[in-house]
């Protein structure tokens, strides 16, 4: 049955925050706000996973590189490569892996 999901919307700015969209056997949906000055720290993706940023800019570090990211702009990445974001504003992100 169709649904509408309010979470990205209603996601509060506090520091990190992570919520679960959507997970099947084919892929899996993350929502991400970090407000501004936020760390999300060193991490990896088990599978390979796009970043799409909806709002806000923030700083990616992979592989010795940072990356601007600003809202609406898509970054891909490879799976078991550690990499960190850094909140330059309040910003929103989904993962699609």
């Amino acid at each position: 049955m169709p649904s509408i999901n309010n979470s990205i919307a209603t996601q509060k700015f506090d520091q990190l925050q992570i919520e679960k969209l959507l997970k099947n056997d084919n892929f899996e949906i993350l929502s991400i706000s970090l407000e501004k000055g936020s760390v999300f720290p060193d991490h990896t993706s088990p599978t390979h996973a796009y970043l799409l940023v909806l709002e806000g800019k923030i700083e990616f570090h992979i592989l010795g590189e940072k990356h601007m990211l600003e809202k609406l702009q898509l970054f891909d990445f490879p799976e078991n490569t550690t990499h960190s974001v850094l909140a330059e504003e309040d910003s929103k992100f989904l993962i699609i892996r």
